[in-house]
């Protein structure tokens, strides 16, 4: 039996749509429902029932393009920093593997391969480097699990999410039967607010740059994949190989998606950036070799995106927490 927490997130309600899939046995868990952010109450529970697997898919995030104010830094500290924390502490004690999804958020930029061998790019949305991409997008390489965050606290600036979720990662480098499942700009054909596709579509102003993106579906059966075969714990980038820019998939969406109303977006990059748009964005490129080295096949990213934009139901929608 696995024990999901933040089952109303939006990547836990995928890990709770594949585990049915499954036919897994698990328990789903929200905040509303049980506070497992208390020790006590977590660590009563997990001796209660002895899961085989724990996941925390729990997370704060800021909606919306706006600073954070004190309670929403407050809620993502919670979620984002010190829940991985007790959930360390619990299974830490019961001796339970368990696994935590993190972001990719924690990096800005890609390994740009040139005559010295290879440099760190960390503004993809500059039009040289776009440009650079469009013509050799072969000379782009992503952060690997060991390369040390550079949109961090200790790396500021950064922002407030990505600060809290590098923490997280920073606080469980010791720990040995842990899972560190980070994800990119998770996407899928459902037409939900955490989907980056309806971000995208339904935004009027976005920064044009190059990214990595997770198939959101794919990439959960990814995870459950390396649990079910008892790959090595450790760090995952858990994304679709290859990378993608902004503009692109904004003509995919123009191409394919069928809208009463004409779709329409303002892409800026670095460089024109508009006054009100001057937040901090983190944009990068994330390697998935060693996901790819453990036997875990997964389609590339243009493949992922036709596929889902074929399949887009925007009639469906669901609203989800932003909260744990």
């Amino acid at each position: 039996m696995i024990l999901l927490l933040g089952a109303s997130t939006y990547i836990g309600q995928a890990f709770a749509r594949a585990l049915r899939r499954r036919k897994d046995s698990f328990i789903p868990l929200s905040k509303n429902a049980f506070d497992y952010t208390r020790f006590e109450f977590l660590f009563d529970y997990v001796r209660k029932i002895r899961p085989k697997l724990i996941i925390n898919a729990a997370e704060s995030y800021l909606k919306g393009n706006r600073d954070p104010r004190e309670i929403d830094r407050l809620e993502m500290l919670q979620a984002n920093t010190f829940l991985p924390q007790t959930v360390a502490r619990v299974c830490g004690t019961t001796e339970i593997p368990w696994a935590h999804v993190s972001s990719g958020s924690i990096y800005t930029g890609a390994k740009v391969i040139d005559n010295n061998g290879f440099r760190i790019e960390e503004d993809l949305s500059r039009p040289a480097v776009r440009q650079l991409f469009v013509d050799h997008p072969e000379r782009f390489r992503g952060f690997c699990e060991l390369d040390e965050p550079n949109f961090s606290f200790k790396s500021a600036p950064c922002t407030f999410y990505s600060g809290t979720k590098a923490l997280a990662e920073e606080s469980l480098r010791d720990q040995l039967q842990v899972y560190v499942w980070r994800f990119r700009l998770p996407f899928n054909e459902e037409d939900e607010p955490r989907n980056f596709l309806t971000q995208l579509r339904d935004g009027s102003i976005f920064r044009d740059a190059v990214n990595s993106l997770s198939h959101i579906d794919e990439c959960v059966a990814a995870c459950l994949d390396l649990w079910e075969r008892r790959a090595p714990f450790g760090t995952y980038n858990v994304v679709n190989p290859g990378a993608v820019s902004t503009q692109h998939i904004v003509q995919m969406i123009q191409r394919t998606l069928k809208s009463p109303t004409r779709f329409e977006l303002l892409l800026f990059d670095g460089a024109n950036s508009p006054s009100e748009d001057r937040e901090l964005c983190s944009d990068c490129i994330l390697d998935v070799s060693k996901l790819l080295g453990a036997g875990i096949k997964l389609r590339n990213v243009h493949d992922a995106l036709g596929h889902s934009l074929a399949r887009w139901t925007a009639e469906t929608s669901h609203h989800l927490k932003t909260s744990i």
